[in-house]
């Protein structure tokens, strides 16, 4: 049963990954990058349920496709220079 996200609620990294559906390695990369904003405590990450939300919102999505496509861009004007 899933549960819901509750924004003010405090989730360990195991949680948010389980609700993302994302690997370890994955949410380690997303906390180094601060892609999501996480506290240390006693040695473990804690994440607040809006952090979690804020990654599945479609504002978020629609600034992300924007800047995959400007690096797509990006990326075949300097291939169709070489």
């Amino acid at each position: 049963m899933i549960e819901e996200i509750k924004p003010k609620k405090i989730y360990t990294t195991e949680e948010a990954r389980d609700f993302l559906k994302i690997s370890s390695s994955t949410m380690k990369r997303m906390l180094k990058k601060g892609i999501i904003k996480a506290y240390k405590v006693g040695g473990t990450y804690r994440i607040w349920g809006d952090e979690i939300l804020q990654l599945v919102s479609p504002k978020l999505e629609k600034k992300v496709y924007r800047t995959y496509n400007k690096i797509r861009e990006k990326t075949r004007r300097t291939i169709e220079r070489w």
